[in-house]
């Protein structure tokens, strides 16, 4: 099998099938050939503004067919494009295009970068700009995400692989002529390996402005899709819908629902199980480093319960903070390996925690059981020990979100004098009358008595972002700072 270019792939995909839908997002789509021609004229655009191979272009656009022709036009120009929220405030975009460093600005108005050429959204080459195809270049990384982390702090994570793929790779996330629906934020990671996988093996890739419970299911019947990409946040979502509404819609199409980037609850992924089957549901443990993943399907979780899949040999150990082996059920950190030559990845402002043998750690919790397979606790740094023992923020979380009025929660651990750490429960209620003893009264049926917390605030602001994700220790912080 041959290496062809991201930007050859994209204009043999037009060759093949010129009217077939390449994107659509809302109520604008794409062919292949319309994307085709528009990514070709931004990228004589970006080369007339001074981008060269290898250089940075920070894409500053929301959910929009014109999001994937800026990435489109940044392969074809050699460039690499950068990522960020359309939505992200001044100062951490300022934070982030230091660290990047881009020849070009995507997205953002001319005052936002006024030391960087920028082409502001909506921004459309003029007619005597040409679209045939440019001479083919291949971008040395082809995506460079940005992760705050928990930490908060920005940092550029570089792929290892170039913008290139076999000619006849068999599609990962997508099928040649599939079609599979994203409601995530295009800005994420799990959201862009999926999108462009699925583009680029020939998939009409519908994406959502923004996620929507019943659209989501809409898009799937109205477009046939055999793959969709949820985040727990967006399941709970989905099966909160009335019965009548859920099943009104046609999901026969589907094929794969792939569900990543937080943990999800046993009980959320039973319903899941019991709704669709368990064939269909696949949960994907990685890094955006991608040292390693692990994929489990729904039949093997039920056999499994609470499990992210099995990694390869030699991928993967649980060590204490001694660095000790630990055996089956031992929680400890979550040291993970490549196990291929080239690197997948490299920082920009951050530096990997790491350990002889080539061990690098994500900052997880997690063991194995005797099978080998991997469970996840939390995060290390989110642990909170409460009068000697530890409590997992994401089992906590766990027990809350199944109260059927909570839309969203988030624990953290506050300063105590007793206990040394109080477990304090953040939450998001659909319910207005929703009292914390009605709460806690829920949970003591679902959690021993140290894990309960000790205190509860309701808040109206979403917790989590577009992702799903959270910022434990900026809530934390938050809560400490004098008011």
């Amino acid at each position: 099998m041959a290496l062809v270019s991201f930007a050859r792939r994209i204009t043999d995909l037009a060759d093949k099938g010129p009217d077939r839908p390449a994107i659509t997002c809302g109520t604008d789509t794409l062919t292949r050939a319309e994307l085709e021609s528009a990514a070709n004229r931004l990228a004589r655009v970006l080369l007339a503004e001074g981008v060269q191979p290898g250089d940075m272009v920070t894409v500053a656009l929301p959910n929009s067919t014109q999001w994937f022709v800026a990435f489109a036009a940044c392969w074809k120009a050699g460039a690499i494009p950068q990522p960020v929220s359309a939505r992200l405030p001044e100062r951490e975009l300022q934070a982030i295009l230091e660290l990047a460093d881009p020849r070009l600005v995507i997205g953002v108005a001319p005052d936002v970068a006024p030391a960087r050429r920028v082409l502001p959204a909506g921004f459309t080459p003029g007619a005597e700009v040409a679209d045939d195809p440019l001479p083919d270049v291949t971008s040395p990384a082809w995506k460079a995400p940005t992760s705050g982390g928990s930490t908060g702090r920005p940092k550029l994570i570089v792929v290892g692989d170039p913008a290139e793929m076999e000619d006849a790779d068999p599609p990962r996330f997508g099928t040649a002529d599939g079609c599979l629906v994203m409601p995530g934020p295009l800005y994420h990671n799990g959201p862009i390996v999926w999108s462009c996988t699925a583009w680029l093996a020939g998939s009409h890739v519908v994406v959502l402005p923004r996620f929507d419970a019943e659209l989501t299911l809409s898009a799937i019947d109205r477009y046939r899709a055999d793959t969709v990409y949820l985040v727990p946040t967006m399941m709970k979502r989905i099966s909160a819908l009335p019965a009548n509404v859920r099943d009104g819609y046609d999901l026969s199409s589907l094929r794969q629902v792939w569900h990543l980037a937080e943990p999800c609850p046993p009980w959320l992924k039973q319903i899941w199980i019991d709704w669709l089957g368990p064939e269909r549901i696949l949960e994907l443990y990685a890094g955006t480093e991608a040292q390693m993943a692990t994929v489990i399907t729904g039949t093997e979780w039920l056999a499994h319960r609470g499990s992210v899949g099995r990694p390869v040999s030699g991928a993967v150990t649980i060590l204490d903070p001694d660095g000790r082996e630990l055996g089956p059920g031992e929680v400890g950190e979550v040291w993970m390996r490549s196990l291929r030559e080239r690197p997948t990845y490299r920082y920009v402002g951050s530096a990997a925690r790491t350990r002889d043998g080539g061990w690098e750690s994500l900052g997880d919790m997690g063991s194995f059981d005797e099978d080998g397979y991997l469970y996840l606790s939390d995060r290390m740094q989110d642990m909170i020990l409460t009068g000697g023992a530890n409590v997992y923020p994401a089992e906590v979380e766990a027990a809350i979100s199944e109260h059927p009025a909570v839309r969203s929660c988030a624990v953290i651990g506050l300063p105590d004098q007793d206990r040394g750490s109080a477990v304090h429960a953040i939450v998001e209620a659909s319910q207005a009358d929703l009292s914390a003893q009605e709460l806690l009264t829920y949970l003591a049926d679902r959690l021993v008595s140290y894990k309960l917390p000790r205190s509860v605030e309701f808040t109206d602001k979403p917790l989590r972002d577009d992702s799903g994700k959270i910022r434990r220790s900026v809530l934390r912080s938050e809560r400490l700072s004098p008011r």
